[in-house]
């Protein structure tokens, strides 16, 4: 056992996830769950993978050594605001939220001295969310990012750091805003695209709806999948790591441009070339056991 009371703050795809796989684990004494929607408590006091649901982030937090905030980042200051008065001495805060400068910045004035806060943002997730789409797996294999708050204890983060081992996570520690430049590039601006596809799609007015269901080939599909994704916690991303997602987005347009370009100018070579650099990368990703090249992605049913 790691932590002997967790509090998860939201119960979503990543809070019950995480309830399952401590479960799995064996590293938590008791697990109290609680979050802002009196239906979601319900759900998830009917699923059972919680010990406990309480009303209120206050309650949960009693007596945990372990506070995991698991809502939209730009929540998560309120929250950090209410609860802090009834830390425990000697407990850890962390989030999973996939920015991390804004939520230092909105967290961190409202942890006691004597209050551990150390950042995680578990690379995995699903486009489901709400506590029914949790599942004890979600992290096996994947990287858990942690960035620590200056001052944190570093048993604190030694202790953070073999509960995401044992929850099946690779962990790696990383610079706050070199996090957030990371996760705009890898997450947060292909999410944009996505979003911007299907809009796209959704606005042109000489392909009807019918058909953009029914033809789906698996890039609009696969984009789809990606813009299906929590609304509130995406708007909350952009939002909060505003700086580095508009770096990013300003690259992808001068590499858009280019690939206008060559396509206009018949530019076959410049297209082939660019192709095989981008194929190597996907190479990558499956070598590093990120994905597998499974026909259909590995996915059962074609869905």
């Amino acid at each position: 056992m790691i932590y002997q009371r967790v509090a998860l703050i939201g119960l979503g795809l990543i809070a019950s996830s995480m309830a399952h796989a401590m479960r799995r684990a064996g590293v938590a004494g008791e697990i109290v769950g609680t979050a802002r929607s009196a239906e979601t408590r319900s759900v998830a006091a009917e699923l059972g993978f919680c010990d406990r649901v309480v009303e209120t982030a206050t309650e949960a937090v009693a007596g945990a050594d372990l506070v995991v905030l698991a809502t939209p980042v730009g929540a998560m200051g309120a929250i950090a605001a209410e609860i802090g008065p009834h830390l425990a001495p000697g407990a850890t805060v962390t989030d999973v939220g996939s920015v991390k400068r804004a939520v230092l910045d909105a967290v961190l004035p409202h942890i006691p001295e004597g209050v551990d806060f150390v950042g995680s943002h578990p690379m995995a997730g699903t486009e489901h969310s709400g506590p029914r789409s949790g599942f004890a797996e979600l992290f096996d294999n994947r990287w858990c990012l942690m960035v620590s708050a200056p001052e944190a204890d570093p048993k604190a983060v030694a202790r953070l750091t073999r509960f995401w081992n044992a929850l099946g996570s690779n962990v790696e520690q990383m610079d706050v805003d070199h996090h957030d430049l990371v996760c705009a590039v890898v997450s947060h601006a292909p999410h944009l695209i996505a979003y911007t596809m299907v809009g796209v799609a959704d606005d042109l007015s000489r392909v009807t709806d019918s058909e953009v269901i029914k033809f789906s080939a698996a890039g609009f599909r696969d984009f789809t999948r990606i813009a299906a994704s929590d609304p509130t916690m995406w708007r909350d991303v952009f939002l909060t790591n505003k700086d580095a997602t508009l770096e990013i987005l300003g690259r992808f347009t001068e590499e858009l441009f280019a690939l206008q370009r060559a396509i206009r100018l018949g530019d076959g070579q410049h297209l082939h070339d660019y192709f095989t650099r981008t194929r190597a990368i996907r190479r990558g990703i499956i070598d590093a056991g990120q994905d597998t090249d499974k026909p259909d992605f590995g996915r059962s049913g074609g869905t």
